[in-house]
This record gives C-alpha cells, structure tokens and sequence, in this order.
C-alpha cells in the first residue's frame, strides 16, 4: 500500500514538471511580440546609437584639447605625412621642391650680385670670368638651381672656379636635393604599400546572428577575403563594449570584455578557444555563450534594452609583401539577427574541379527555430529537467518496473528545487493525487526560488 502511494506521487512530480516546462513557455507569445518590435526598432536604432568604430574600420574617436599638439605632430613628421591625405602629401611633395629651387635661386643670385656678375658691362665682357657662366636675369639663375639640384646638366649654364663660396653652394645644393628626393619617395612608397589599404578586400558579413549551434547559443558572424594571395596567420578577437558600474559606484562608460571565438570551419585547438583560422574562403566565426560570456544572461527582448557594441578585429600577414594588416568592423545590438544562421556560399563545381565561393551568398542568412530565452535560462530549465529526472526517471514504454524499483523513503519529507529561471509565468495549478486505496501523504514540498511551499494532498490545488 505504502509503495502504490510513492508510485503515485512519482507519477504526480513527472507531470508536475511538465507544467514547469510548459509554464516556461507559455509567454511565447508576448516574446514574439517583442522580437517583431524589436526587428521593426532596428533601423531606428541604428540611427540613434553612435558607435565607436565604424563598419568600415575607421575609429569615431576625435583627439581634443592635445597640448603642443602641432609641434608633436611635426617632431614626427614622417608618420604625419604618412597619415595625411593624398591632397596635403602632394602639396608637401611640391612645395618642398619649389621652395628648395627658389631659396637656392636666391643663394645663387646674392653670389652672382656680390660678385657683380649682373653687371651689363660685364655680362657681354669675353674677358670678364663671373662665378656662373650664362647667368644674365633672376630667371636664369632659377633654371641653374633647377639643373644644379637634379644635375640635369644642359650644358648653357656651369659654375667656375672664381668664386670658392660658389662651390661650396654647389655641394650643399646637391646633397639638399638628394635628401629631399629620399623623404619625399619614401612617403609616397610608404603611403601606397602601407597594409591598410590590404583591408578593403577584407569582408565582414553585414549582420551577426544568435543560433543554436549543437544545443548551445552560439554569438556568430562572417569574414571573408576576395583576394588570391591569403592572410597567414590569421586570427580573430571580439570585444564587447558597453558601461559599467564597479562594485564601488565607478562609472565606466566604455567597459572592454574580451569574447572568447573558434572558427567554425575547423575546430582549432584541443580546448576550442583558439583563434587562429585556415583563411583560404569565407569563415563562419563561432562564439559560445556559456557561463563565462557577458551575453550570458541576455535574451532576445534585452538587445531592445542593451547599448553595447561588439567590434571584431581580424588580424594576420600579407602573404604578398610580409606586412602585418588588421581589419575592424562591429556589430551593434540592431545588427545582431536572433534565431537567423548564415546560407552555405562555398560548392564544388565538377567542371572546373574547384571549390567555388558565392559571395552574392556571403550576407544571406536563414531564420531557425531558436528559443527566444537567454542562454542562462535555458540552462537553468536543463537543471530542472535533469533534477527531476533523476528523482523521478520516465518510465519505459512498455513497463512500469523501473519506477517501481526506486527507493524512495515515503516517512520522509519529500522536497525539489526548482530554480529560478527568471521568466515570468502564470501561476500553475497542481494537484498531488494517489491511489484511492492508498495512504496519502502530506507533508510534500517544493521549493521555488528560495522559498518552501507546501503542496497539498488533500484535494486542493497549490499555485506554485
């Protein structure tokens, strides 16, 4: 007799917890709700939200109030003209060369003044021998300096050895242009080699989804590479930014949390936290929202709530020139697609016997079945359901021997914890039943969320 009764209080706790999970869901609705006013945000949002970089890369940082800030900038002025526009490097490329040619014009026409070789008695004189031969206006002294700094060498004007001081402006003049040709190439060969311009070729996928990914959410996004010649070594971090308030009332307005990622493609590494990828086509770029995520509390409704940003940053060597690149993007919580996973962009053609990628392919993603709960809740009810099913294992199909062999001490109080799974749920009926033949217990308990509830067995649903 007493065992029918604990049969019967097993079968009551079985359906029991399928009311827990159902209760679960039962909002499902309201969360649909919300995700449709969620995806219809997402372009106001975009437009509200200022992000730190820019989905092209670029920083939106402006550096203000930087003291002496002129004369740093010019201590380094190889880098600045590096930095600088192609319209200011030009311009310092040829005012460089036009002021060098007139300061020394000027240096060329005090020599041939003091020496008075623009004397008109003297320019038609044979046997006058001035510093500069051929020398008779300020213009013809400009087309020397020309010729001196780049030895172009005519043959119409040439110093002489009258004037020592002459020479002496000769050579500085000469070792002058050499320099100012080095700078300047230099610069211009910096500026187009330089591996920034190897990251427009460089793709991120537009949007970043949230899937399930083998029983996990998964935080995922796309990159890419158009080019033949690969990234060696490439690899890939995200941050996380978003503020903070300390355990002491510190705000910190852009607070910095590294998110952990692998390659989807290959599983790199024994443990699965490495980043570095086989970058020959575009790669799906995986990150698993367990317990040490930041995103591990957040569900489909909170991305209305959250202001975050999420930059990636690939980085890797130039297979072409031995350069280290690095590519930016990020992906704001209006850009993160929930319940989507990306299409397959990557086939085998038999007539040309490669693998073709489609980067038409390469934004376009799919909706899935995918719980709208965030992954702590989902993990809080996988306890439940594994709590319970260790008290209480279903029976097989076809007989009842299994739960008829537990030991279950019915003098006992007998008592569950549910977590709390922080999803708001109607009450749920529940009525602990036995056999009619059988002693009822009533000293059943169930805890929910810290706090002990008595169910009864007398008739009378409990609201747990």
């Amino acid at each position: 007799m007493q065992m029918g009764s604990c049969t019967g209080l097993r079968r009551c706790f079985s359906q029991m917890s399928n009311m827990v999970a159902k209760a679960t869901t039962s909002t499902e609705q309201a969360w649909l709700d919300e995700w449709h006013r969620y995806r219809q945000s997402r372009f106001n949002a975009r437009r509200i939200r200022k992000r730190v970089v820019f989905k092209h890369g670029d920083c939106n940082v402006i550096q203000g109030n930087v003291a002496k800030r002129r004369r740093r900038y010019l201590q380094d002025i190889f880098t600045t003209l590096v930095d600088a526009q192609w319209r200011w490097t030009l311009l310092v490329f040829s005012m460089n060369f036009l002021l060098s040619w007139l300061a020394f014009a000027v240096v060329w026409y005090l020599i041939c003044y003091l020496h008075d070789d623009l004397n008109p008695a003297n320019i038609d004189n044979d046997e006058w021998t001035p510093c500069v031969t051929g020398i008779r206006s300020f213009m013809s002294i400009f087309l020397y300096s020309v010729e001196t700094q780049h030895t172009i060498g005519y043959g119409g004007r040439l110093p002489t050895e009258e004037c020592p001081l002459a020479v002496i402006v000769l050579c500085i003049q000469s070792i002058t242009g050499v320099m100012i040709q080095a700078f300047m190439v230099g610069v211009v060969f910096a500026k187009l080699s330089r591996p920034k311009k190897r990251t427009q070729t460089l793709l991120f996928s537009r949007n970043a989804v949230i899937c399930l990914r083998d029983g996990v959410l998964c935080l995922m996004f796309r990159v890419g590479d158009m080019r033949k010649s690969h990234i060696i070594e490439a690899h890939v971090r995200a941050q996380l930014i978003r503020q903070k308030v300390t355990k002491e009332g510190e705000h910190l307005p852009f607070y910095q949390t590294e998110l952990k990622t692998n390659s989807l493609v290959f599983q790199v590494g024994g443990d699965g936290e490495e980043d570095k990828i086989f970058f020959i086509w575009p790669t799906t770029i995986v990150h698993k929202i367990d317990h040490t995520s930041p995103l591990y509390s957040m569900c489909a409704t909170d991305l209305l709530r959250e202001r975050f940003e999420i930059v990636v940053i690939l980085e890797g060597v130039i297979e072409s020139t031995g350069m280290t690149t690095q590519a930016r993007s990020s992906y704001l919580p209006s850009e993160i697609l929930w319940g989507h996973r990306f299409q397959p962009l990557v086939a085998f053609k038999a007539d040309s016997g490669g693998y073709e990628v489609d980067y038409a392919m390469f934004n376009n993603t799919s909706e899935v079945a995918t719980p709208l709960s965030s992954a702590k809740q989902l993990a809080e009810i996988g306890v439940v359901e594994h709590h319970l099913n260790g008290v209480f294992p279903s029976p097989s199909s076809n007989t009842l021997s299994s739960m008829d062999s537990m030991s279950i001490d019915c003098d006992k109080p007998l008592e569950i914890t549910i977590p709390d799974c922080s999803i708001t749920a109607s009450p749920i009926p529940v009525m602990v039943t036995g056999p009619e033949s059988a002693s009822v217990r009533s000293d059943v308990h169930v805890i929910v969320n810290g706090t002990v509830r008595r169910l009864s067995t007398h008739g009378r649903p409990v609201a747990v």
